[in-house]
């Protein structure tokens, strides 16, 4: 026993590369470089150096982009002594990054997810789901003109050009999943849509009224997962038979807004459940679900994986005070994205 525990120590990393290195493998680098162009790579800038410097100025402390590359790029020669040196300016850093198709960048998120899974696997699972939590918020860019001109505005007619970044965060673990990058006045459902391809059939996809709908209800029943999404009381819901909403706990409803059957689509059968306000809650906390069975999802565990929601909040205040990405600092549309990216991927 104390060998096993020895040797599981001795596997631990021992430094913030070794680190990186768990999770962004030799196979995660091969999958990356097959999604990009092919050809030669630029003389001092290959994908590798690009994407880790750009890590390490997402966590790097300084007052300015050039004094925050100077010691990513630091870290970089210090920890591949044997390899060829990288750009030395900032300027040649940002024109080189700018070329990186935003596919290879998916590619290494997506290489990192797989690495997450075959780390955390036990601990995904939770009463037979992977609660996955799905939120929103901008983020603010800087005010130059070429973002002024291409990223319509989100607010006031003053306010700054902003991005809108959809997350999915295991609600179990607060893990950041996966994500999705569009313009401040992005539609957050539209971008649900294009994540569930990141998530298992095992996902139960827990988000708030502003993604209550029939259509992504249904897209996410087609998708083979499940969905626990928080009522609005814009919504109106059918019953097969007449049913007092004093007295409701949880039953059967359907779900067919009047433009649905206009158009011919069937109802969505789901349950309805009601989670009564607890301590200083002033109002009932109403679920819809596509689960049927309360055997398989009771009202208590769908109540706590609602109650976890909290977490999504977590991971955006460390994204913006913690890794101090209240602003990005990119002032191109090009490097925009890019930073985006790859700070979502060092969270």
């Amino acid at each position: 026993m104390k060998a096993a525990r020895k040797l599981r120590r001795l596997q631990q990393p021992q430094s913030l590369m070794e680190c990186i290195r768990q999770f962004l493998t030799p196979q995660v680098w091969k999958q990356a470089r097959h999604a990009g162009p092919k050809g030669p790579s630029l003389p001092r800038w290959d994908l590798q150096p690009l994407v880790i410097i750009l890590l390490a100025m997402t966590w790097a402390s300084g007052d300015s982009q050039p004094e925050k590359f100077e010691t990513a790029r630091g870290f970089y020669v210090m920890s591949y002594r044997a390899r060829k040196r990288p750009g030395k300016t900032i300027e040649g850093f940002q024109k080189a990054l700018s070329r990186v198709p935003m596919r290879q960048l998916k590619a290494l998120a997506a290489g990192v997810r797989h690495q997450l899974r075959l780390r955390f696997a036990e601990r995904l699972l939770i009463d037979g789901f992977e609660p996955m939590g799905c939120d929103g918020s901008r983020i603010e860019c800087p005010r130059s003109a070429e973002l002024e001109a291409r990223i319509r505005l989100a607010g006031k007619n003053d306010s700054a050009p902003t991005v809108w970044v959809t997350a999915f965060v295991h609600l179990g673990t607060g893990l950041l999943w996966s994500w999705q990058l569009g313009p401040g006045t992005a539609d957050e459902r539209k971008h649900l849509r294009c994540l569930l391809a990141t998530l298992s059939p095992a996902a139960l996809v827990v988000a708030d009224a502003a993604y209550m709908g029939y259509e992504l209800a249904r897209s996410i029943v087609l998708s083979q997962r499940s969905f626990l999404l928080r009522m609005s009381s814009k919504v109106y819901l059918y019953t097969m038979e007449q049913a007092a909403l004093e007295s409701w706990n949880e039953g059967l409803v359907y779900s067919w807004p009047v433009k649905v059957r206009e158009r011919g689509e069937p109802p969505l059968l789901c349950r309805l459940i009601r989670v009564p306000a607890k301590g200083n809650a002033k109002h009932d906390v109403w679920l819809l679900t596509d689960i049927l069975d309360p055997t398989r999802l009771s009202q208590a565990t769908a109540a706590k994986f609602y109650r976890w929601r909290w977490r999504n909040e977590g991971v955006f205040r460390i994204y913006k005070r913690t890794v101090n990405k209240l602003k990005l600092s990119s002032r191109t549309v090009r490097l925009v994205h890019r930073e985006a990216e790859v700070s979502w991927l060092a969270l």
